[in-house]
């Protein structure tokens, strides 16, 4: 591995919740970065000017410095100006998020998050700043249909199709876990980050949609009756997840 592709796939966790550090700690991992901690406010200013991560994932509510605190160091520093940064909080009121966009954060999350998602967000935040380049692992290939996670694409017989976060969540979702059955509690869970005891005919309604958008290949996506959606493809080479 060179340094220049070492250094891409560098991101910094900032959390003092240990549980949250190893379970992004886990999922980053598996995706193929380097991952590094910090849980202090001072301790990620420490780490970000000494490693120079191309990503730092930062929760806003530190012991110490806070988040925005953080932020606001890393973006006076020439050393990190342009350190990309996620930011993680339990926090949803739209001043916090307007306030840490404008201090010069690339995306935030709110907890409880998907992990999946947020590796999802660190790979396309690292790749429109142009520090990762697209890989073949980027692409999910099912059948006819093609995913392309970094770029939010998605293509049916290499025709480009239009679909809403929502549509494009669950075919990911459906697609990354193709040929296992996924019940509405399931999908209203990791897509709409919903509890699974809401009763709702929200999943139906955009599998509906979703089956109209890509056409022909709407016929992958599967009903099980008395269970939920199941996608069914035979796995591509080059779109093995």
């Amino acid at each position: 591995m060179s340094a220049g592709t070492e250094m891409a796939g560098r991101v910094l966790v900032v959390d003092d919740e240990p549980d949250i550090v190893a379970l992004l700690a886990y999922h980053l991992d598996r995706a193929g970065y380097r991952v590094s901690s910090a849980s202090t406010g001072a301790e990620a200013v420490e780490t970000a000017l000494r490693d120079r991560p191309s990503l730092v994932v930062l929760d806003l509510m530190l012991p110490g410095l806070s988040g925005f605190e953080v932020l606001e160091r890393l973006r006076a520093s020439e050393r990190t100006r342009d350190v990309a940064v996620l930011m993680l909080t339990a926090r949803k009121e739209e001043p916090d998020r307007i306030r840490g966009l404008s201090l010069g954060a690339d995306d935030y999350l709110t907890k409880p998050f998907s992990p999946q998602e947020l590796v999802l967000r660190v790979g396309a935040i690292l790749r429109r700043i142009g520090n990762v380049p697209s890989t073949t692992a980027d692409v999910l290939t099912i059948g006819p249909v093609t995913i392309d996670r970094g770029a939010h694409a998605v293509r049916v017989n290499d025709e480009k199709i239009e679909l809403t976060a929502t549509e494009y969540r669950l075919l990911l979702t459906l697609g990354e876990r193709r040929g296992s059955v996924q019940d509405r509690a399931q999908l209203l869970e990791t897509v709409w980050d919903a509890a699974p005891d809401i009763q709702t005919r929200t999943v139906d309604m955009h599998v509906q949609r979703l089956r109209a958008k890509l056409g022909t290949a709407g016929a992958l996506i599967e009903t099980v009756r008395g269970f939920g959606y199941r996608m069914s493809a035979p796995r591509s080479k080059s779109g093995e997840a």
